[in-house]
């Protein structure tokens, strides 16, 4: 995966109006926790850059913490695998992937808990011996 030259705010532009509030507190939130600035992964926002190598030889790029505008839910990307996390259990309304987390609206769960759960499960790929921390 790579960074693209598509701007954040041409994306923004995209946004349908249901979901732009929502599309914004998940940048908001990811700048705060973070503390990089967002950037065009394709159709993914993303923050951060680390750079993994599997033990099986497969490597390359991802963002630390990222998040796509899909029209059925809006997927958050933040860990190799999501359901490890005692944090679900006080998020709210929510479905998962293997690294996944696929919510229809912000509303359906607790900001607080996802913020939690975005720190722990972002420091564990920072710690990972497949992880290098790029930017």
């Amino acid at each position: 995966m790579e960074v693209t030259s598509k701007d954040i705010q041409a994306f923004l532009m995209t946004v349908e109006d249901k979901r732009k509030d929502d599309v914004l507190t998940l940048i908001n939130m990811g700048k705060r926790l973070t503390k990089k600035e967002p950037k065009m992964w394709g159709t993914m926002v993303g923050f951060g850059k680390v750079h993994y190598r599997y033990k099986t030889g497969h490597e390359g790029d991802m963002f630390l913490f990222g998040f796509a505008n899909r029209k059925q839910a809006l997927t958050l990307y933040m860990s190799y695998d999501i359901n490890q996390f005692d944090e679900l259990k006080g998020l709210g309304t929510y479905k998962t992937g293997k690294g996944c987390l696929y919510i229809k609206k912000l509303s359906d769960i607790n900001l607080d808990v996802l913020e939690k759960l975005i720190v722990k499960a972002t420091n564990q790929l920072k710690n990972s011996d497949m992880i290098t921390v790029v930017e």
